[in-house]
């Protein structure tokens, strides 16, 4: 490959993509990483229901809610320099959250975990963008970022299970301190120096902080209904101040903000807006099923850790496969085809879970759901990114491509905290009198599965209302593209950039 040039020395694009791609492996992988140690970390640490699933939302709001503000502060601050200082936000928190005492002390951790992540993601794609202007060595190395991010969920819940079963729930987060100290170096020697060039933009703090506020206060108010009814004081309360907050985010973006965080205006396209409400469906049911799966394993069917990561392995591989062959056949049947026949086949598969009993054997009745539930979201991942980018022009498609992956993530949050909710309060009140208790758990989880499979039906029924896209740009053309047709490529190839993510 050719070689950039740095201030002091030439370093090979390998060394750059390797950091990249090893960075932003370690962003996705702690969004599913924690999931098997979940049972671990509520016993050591005395966690609630509520207080598990903010394990897993304290980072995932944090990286929605400040994801696109770290794709500005990158512009506006230098690609280099902004890469570095959110590793070192993600790596010094993972050391703090390990060393965690307390519920309180992880979830805050967490929280500062996500943040970090925010700053990281958007400049490892960043850089790889003006790193690789050739068109096909950009294709090559988003297919690697795009790999790693895809199997980045899959690995993350089986380290999850190794860490937690051979040595303690906190090596899920004391894993990171090295792997960010070595990219720490590798980062500091071969990423390329440089100023930002172009306009200069203000960072909307204003919005970060109060659609990230928002979202968090209306979670903990959905959450909270375990303890709290919902026609109590504190739950109306915190979800009207939930609320409150999301309304100061949409004024503000519409009037007061000089660069605002999301541009209101960019919802007037219809593809981009129905794209991201599937967004929201897809994003419900990856966190669903990664959550509830993990618990009914562990807590019903008495799997050690190590072994649920292991039972995760097919889903991950399967969705890997799917996310590389959607690439190849959305050319021949359609953004929105596609989409309707992968999330089709993965609700079918969360209806199919939402059937499983208390020792039912893992092949017959978690094996076939778990693949269909995989291969459905893999095919679906890029006719998604398609629609939600196509048509929007060149200075907005990085705004695009955060905003698909911004809803994922919030929908993923709300989703879970939905069904969590709903989980709990069916368990609590299903007679433990005259059932077991696996059982109660189990009609509780299998009623968070059935929600999923739901919401996903809905993902289908918002698809029929995608415009057709043209052939060309489901395929992004293969001719030496112009600077705007690059960055219109870099968004259509950007295969998996959707599920990095995936509890990540």
């Amino acid at each position: 490959m050719d070689a950039i040039t740095s201030r002091l020395r030439s370093i090979p694009t390998w060394a750059v993509l390797a950091i990249c791609c090893a960075a932003q492996f370690m962003v996705v992988l702690d969004v599913a990483i924690v999931n098997v140690a979940l049972p671990q970390m509520r016993e050591s640490l005395g966690l609630s229901v509520a207080g598990e699933q903010w394990v897993v939302n304290a980072y995932t709001l944090t990286f929605a809610g400040f994801l696109m503000l770290g794709g500005r502060a990158a512009d506006l601050f230098g690609r280099r320099r902004i890469f570095i200082i959110g590793l070192t936000v993600f790596t010094v928190c993972s050391l703090i959250g390990g060393l965690a005492q307390s519920g309180a002390w992880l979830i805050t951790a967490r929280a500062a975990q996500g943040i970090g992540g925010a700053i990281l993601a958007p400049a490892t794609l960043s850089i790889l963008v003006t790193t690789f202007t050739d068109p096909g060595e950009r294709r090559r190395a988003l297919g690697a970022w795009s790999a790693t991010a895809a199997s980045g969920a899959a690995i993350g819940v089986l380290a999850g299970g190794v860490l937690t079963s051979l040595l303690d729930w906190r090596w899920v987060l004391f894993v990171n301190v090295p792997i960010g100290i070595v990219l720490l170096g590798g980062a500091w020697v071969a990423l390329p120096r440089g100023g930002q060039r172009g306009p200069r933009k203000t960072l909307d703090l204003t919005g970060a902080i109060t659609v990230t506020a928002g979202l968090a206060v209306l979670v903990y108010g959905i959450v909270s209904t375990d303890v709290h009814p919902w026609g109590s004081a504190q739950t109306i309360v915190s979800l009207a101040i939930g609320l409150a907050l999301l309304a100061v985010f949409f004024v503000t973006e519409a009037r007061f903000a000089k660069d605002p965080l999301i541009p209101l205006s960019i919802f007037k396209r219809r593809s981009l807006s129905v794209a991201n409400g599937i967004a929201v469906t897809i994003g419900s049911a990856i966190f669903g099923t990664y959550f509830f799966l993990s618990l009914f394993l562990q807590n019903v069917d008495g799997y050690s850790a190590l072994r649920a990561g292991l039972a995760f392995l097919p889903v991950g591989l399967c969705t890997l496969a799917g996310a590389l062959i959607a690439s190849r056949i959305v050319q021949f049947v359609g953004a929105r085809n596609q989409l309707m026949l992968g999330l089709g086949l993965a609700a079918v598969g969360l209806l199919w879970l939402s059937r499983v009993g208390a020792g039912d054997p893992y092949m017959v009745h978690v094996l076939g759901p778990m693949i269909l539930i995989g291969f459905g979201l893999g095919l679906s991942f890029v006719p998604m990114t398609l629609s939600a980018t196509a048509g929007v022009p060149v200075h907005e498609a990085g705004l695009a491509s955060g905003l698909i992956n911004t809803t994922r993530q919030v929908g993923g949050a709300l989703g879970l905290a939905i069904m969590a909710t709903v989980a709990s309060s069916i368990a609590a009140n299903h007679g433990l009198g005259r059932h077991s208790v696996d059982a109660a758990l189990t009609t509780g989880y299998q009623a968070a599965f059935a929600i999923a499979g739901c919401g996903l039906i809905v993902g289908v029924l918002l698809a029929t209302l995608l415009p057709k896209l043209s052939t060309q740009t489901a395929t992004a053309g293969t001719e030496r593209p112009s600077v705007g047709t690059l960055e219109r490529e870099q968004h259509t190839e950007d295969l998996v950039v959707s599920h990095s993510a995936v509890p990540q």
